[in-house]
């Protein structure tokens, strides 16, 4: 599975302005998310669609498909969570 591509990025636009606006994610390179000094969110694109690859804890990633909306608000509700578990 690839990383993301512009052009697949662009369709994320939404999602990705929203991750632009939490607080302790820092976008390094378009689509490419930081907490602290540390990757914690990226992208990949596939024939079946969208996924984010996210840091829950420790040093491995889990997926998640972000093709739909639903699927979105997971992925953000996941990403909050873990802010309000790291104060």
């Amino acid at each position: 599975m690839k990383h993301a591509s512009p052009a697949a990025l662009e369709s994320l636009t939404p999602l990705l302005e929203q991750l632009r606006a939490v607080e302790f994610l820092v976008e390094k390179r378009p689509g490419v998310f930081y907490r602290k000094s540390r990757a914690f969110l990226h992208f990949h694109e596939d024939p079946e669609g969208f996924f984010a690859d996210l840091r829950v804890s420790g040093d491995d990633f889990v997926r998640y498909p972000v093709t739909t909306t639903s699927q979105q608000r997971t992925l953000l509700k996941l990403i909050r969570n873990a802010a309000a578990q790291s104060s």
